[in-house]
């Protein structure tokens, strides 16, 4: 693990993007094809992809794109690892990146082009500090993931809090907060309850991120993220101290069912199925 500079050093780059991707070579492309898009980063950006356990051509269409960022004169480096572990990949990048300034992005997960260089700002302090963008959910093709997205945009924590589903980064004071990310299932929540609720900024700038499509991938995908937030509570009991999560009174469920009927009744059957319903998974689900 590198021991992460308070300052920048001349030629070394301010912000580093850690992008963990394990069989992404579908979707690597757009991932990728934002970064290079995104507006200029006062001291520049590296970019360090980690293609861990692919039986794909992640990896390869990953470092197609080496030339395109070093003609903005941004470093990509492609590391492939066997384990197809995301936790020892998040190691792995955080290894290899040289910027204070870290920024964790899924493969899945695309930045609208103002999204780095305010995230760059948000987190130019000597403080801890800890980002996020405006979370904006890409349309999902499957009517029940369309339903249970509209309820699940308006649920406090996701409305006012700074989640970082897909993507939330730290500079270096906040990253100090930690050494290696451990061997657990919640990455984001981890790093989250690691800052005070007001060492945490989410930036207008936005991002697009995926949920699950179809009914089963829902309720698979929401006891992973129930199973991860209990873990980090066994584990780790200190970190809720941070965790401010908002409320949700049966009065403002309540005008959320009235106003959208459907969408409540998918969003509260998820809820209903992860409890009802044995966890025989252990590790990561993905949700397509």
């Amino acid at each position: 693990m590198n021991h992460l500079p308070e300052s920048v050093p001349p030629g070394r780059p301010a912000l580093a993007v850690i992008l963990p991707a394990s069989n992404e070579a579908r979707l690597i492309g757009a991932c990728l094809d934002a970064l290079v898009a995104s507006s200029a980063v006062p001291g520049g950006a590296e970019i360090v992809v980690i293609a861990n356990g692919c039986r794909d051509d992640t990896a390869g269409r990953a470092r197609a794109y080496a030339g395109v960022f070093a003609a903005r004169g941004w470093r990509l480096e492609v590391i492939e690892r066997a384990d197809g572990g995301k936790l020892a990949a998040l190691n792995a990048g955080d290894s290899a990146a040289t910027a204070p300034i870290r920024v964790y992005l899924d493969a899945d997960v695309t930045v609208a082009p103002d999204l780095l260089p305010a995230l760059a700002e948000a987190l130019d302090t000597p403080a801890p500090r800890y980002a996020s963008g405006t979370l904006a959910i890409t349309a999902p093709r499957n009517w029940a993931s369309r339903a249970y997205a509209r309820i699940w945009a308006q649920v406090p924590f996701m409305s006012t809090d700074v989640p970082g589903c897909g993507l939330f980064a730290v500079n270096a004071a906040g990253r100090a907060r930690w050494g290696a990310f451990p061997d657990i299932i919640s990455d984001d929540t981890f790093v989250r309850l690691n800052f005070a609720p007001a060492e945490r900024e989410a930036v207008p700038a936005l991002y697009r991120w995926p949920i699950a499509e179809g009914l089963a991938a829902l309720v698979r995908v929401r006891r992973r993220q129930d199973r991860g937030v209990t873990e980090i509570a066994e584990r780790f009991p200190a970190l809720l101290a941070n965790d401010n999560k908002p409320p949700f009174p049966p009065a403002r469920k309540l005008r959320l069912a009235l106003r959208d009927p459907v969408g409540f009744a998918i969003y509260s059957g998820v809820a209903l199925a992860v409890r009802l319903t044995p966890s025989r998974a252990q590790g990561w689900s993905r949700g397509r």
